[in-house]
């Protein structure tokens, strides 16, 4: 089995995108085999200082060029997105050890995205009139500025979509990114950079630097204006601190440990089919998939016969075609996280029902999709995020314990309800703490919205991404009022005397009116 379906003259290529000047490197290894994909040519701080600088530089012009130009470049990325699939699909591959139908997932969603904001941005931004506070004496538009360089800090587990979601619409808005790419994704990163680049977003609009998360990381949040996070919640907070002390504003996406209900009017079948899928894509490395499972007891026992039937019958493996349904982990340190937290809890009195074991006769990271039962709050899967291939099965009496034991988490980020009953499932829905709650699916259904915002409650962070919501990040509201010049508003204590009484008649009438 191939280490990558990209060539070294290929990883050469997009490497030699990356700002470095430092003369460091990284080993990085390909998930699959453990054999060593590329040497990563590092940055320094100094490098993310310079590079800010250029892209400042860069971003007065593309802010100038308006949207009509954006909107054309950001459509002809979204073309070439779609034209490269296969290549970005072989540097996802190559680099997380997911599917391929995970990484043409990571593909459609960037292609999306791309999209939503090339088309949405100027409505959204657009100068609107707001009522001002004396009707037809004042005259009020409130329009938007971009926020100048917005830095932008990107996880390893979903490199393409998650680094769109937040650079296309901080672009689409008018600003530059300064880009910190984690190693083990910065290939992917640079394919997709690359179509936009060649769509006609200068070079220097983008920089991406890879190396040291504290001296990159710290630097990229020191030099911009705003900044975007997705990545644990420890280092969301320091992160979060770090941009408070500048006054600048952050968007943070951070840990889950996220539930799903399944509610007693399901067709157990159909619902663990759908269950399975939404704990096991990309081997559960992602921060919106399932980790904790409640079962109402009516359907307990068949909807758990099915969903272990279903996990056995996965087909697991490293093709870079579609013949496998999951991958590997991504590194020693997930397959070490991953067996610990097995291991404990089997230890501590959890019934195996799939899984449980390493592969090393497929790959050096690989590990079966796990699925326990009889999982106890003195077990580590139980609260602590797994962030890998590992489902705990509850089953609970009545849909309020399912509610509150789905709530009992310092987390909030994404829910599922499957339910018979659409109404149901909704109704359940709007009972959960989550920022994301989808009925029927597990994460696909919020994840691919992307006119809806996408975020977390709790400890699973703070801001929005997608939407309108994920472009308002990037601007700052301005407020332009002028008088018109109908009436002189008062000045003196005796012109305050001449008109309060006309002026208190007018807040009378617009309460009579029920005008804002």
């Amino acid at each position: 089995m191939p280490a990558s379906s990209l060539d070294s003259v290929r990883i050469s290529d997009l490497a030699r995108d990356l700002v470095h000047f430092s003369g460091a490197t990284a080993r990085v290894l390909a998930p699959f085999t453990g054999e060593l994909l590329h040497e990563l040519p590092l940055g320094s701080a100094g490098d993310v200082v310079d590079a800010a600088t250029a892209a400042r530089v860069a971003q007065r012009a593309w802010r100038a060029a308006g949207f009509a130009h954006r909107r054309a470049v950001l459509l002809r990325a979204h073309d070439l997105l779609l034209e490269r699939r296969e290549e970005l699909m072989d540097a996802l591959q190559s680099e997380t050890g997911k599917t391929r139908g995970q990484a043409f997932e990571e593909v459609f969603s960037g292609a999306s995205v791309t999209r939503y904001y090339a088309v949405a941005a100027r409505s959204v931004l657009a100068t609107r009139r707001r009522r001002s506070g004396i009707p037809l004496v004042v005259s009020t538009r409130v329009g938007y500025k971009p926020k100048g360089l917005v830095g932008v800090i990107t996880p390893w587990n979903y490199p393409l979509s998650l680094s769109l979601m937040d650079v296309v619409p901080a672009l689409a808005a008018g600003n530059a990114v300064v880009q910190k790419a984690d190693n083990q994704g910065a290939l992917s990163i640079l394919a997709s950079r690359r179509a936009f680049i060649d769509a006609g977003v200068p070079e220097a609009l983008w920089p991406v630097v890879a190396g040291d998360g504290d001296e990159i990381g710290n630097a990229v949040v020191d030099v911009s204006d705003y900044v975007c996070f997705t990545g644990s919640t420890a280092t969301g907070r320091k992160v979060g601190v770090r941009a408070a002390e500048r006054l600048i504003g952050a968007s943070l996406e951070l840990g889950g440990k996220n539930p799903l209900i399944v509610l007693d009017d399901v067709d157990p079948a159909a619902a663990a089919a759908d269950a399975v899928y939404s704990c096991y894509s990309s081997m559960g490395q992602l921060c919106v998939s399932i980790e904790r499972v409640y079962v109402l007891r009516h359907v307990a026992d068949s909807f758990t016969r099915a969903f272990v039937e279903r996990v056995r019958q996965l087909k697991q493996g490293g093709a870079f075609d579609y013949s496998t349904d999951v991958g590997s982990l991504t590194s020693a340190a997930q397959l070490e996280r991953v067996s610990a937290h097995v291991d404990d809890a089997v230890a501590k009195g959890a019934m195996l029902l799939a899984g449980g074991r390493a592969r090393p006769d497929l790959g050096p990271f690989f590990y079966e999709p796990t699925v326990l039962a009889a999982v106890t709050d003195d077990m580590l899967c139980a609260r602590e995020e797994t962030f890998g291939p590992v489902v705990a099965i509850h089953v609970v009496q009545s849909e309020d314990e399912a509610v509150a034991l789905a709530n009992a988490s310092e987390y909030g980020l994404n829910a599922s309800v499957f339910s018979g009953s659409l109404a149901h499932g909704r109704r359940v829905a709007e009972r959960l703490d989550a920022g994301s709650v989808n009925v029927n699916e597990g994460y696909r259904a919020t994840f691919s919205s992307v006119d809806a915002p996408m975020g977390g409650m709790k400890q699973s962070g703070i801001g929005r991404r997608n939407g309108a919501e994920g472009l308002m990040r990037f601007v700052e509201p301005r407020t332009v009022a002028a008088a018109t010049g109908l009436l002189t508003l008062p000045r003196t204590g005796k012109e305050f005397a001449a008109v309060a009484g006309a002026l208190v008649s007018v807040l009378v009438v617009l309460k009579a009116l029920r005008q804002r």
